[in-house]
């Protein structure tokens, strides 16, 4: 006799406990999507889970130090130097315009 919709998800929920399976939810953006439809399709896989479970497991075969440089950020901020010229004298311009706070002394003389 088959078993009934209850009867199987609660064969689910005991195995779940048993193997510790915690969902992990995680929102990311357009192009992290295309990256992860791009994997899923290079490998004809239809599940997402398996494809980032099979990713997880590449990274972490790399070791500490192959993972750290998988996983490293990939953009590096550099400041041109005429970018660094502008805001300096646009910084000094400003300071000129607008000095800031200035002190007042205990007997209202201003320094």
């Amino acid at each position: 006799m088959a078993k009934t919709g209850q009867e199987r998800s609660a064969k689910v929920a005991l195995k779940r406990i048993e193997f510790d399976e915690k969902e992990l939810r995680h929102r990311c953006r357009i192009g992290t999507r295309q990256k992860l439809e791009e994997l899923m399709a290079w490998n004809e896989d239809t599940e997402q889970a398996s494809v980032i479970e099979g990713c997880l497991r590449y990274v972490h075969s790399l070791g500490r130090d192959g993972a750290r440089e998988a996983l490293k950020a990939r953009h590096e901020i550099v400041i041109s130097e005429n970018v660094a010229r502008d805001f300096r004298n646009q910084s000094l311009a400003e300071l000129k315009r607008d000095p800031g706070d200035e002190i007042i002394g205990p007997y209202g003389s201003q320094r």
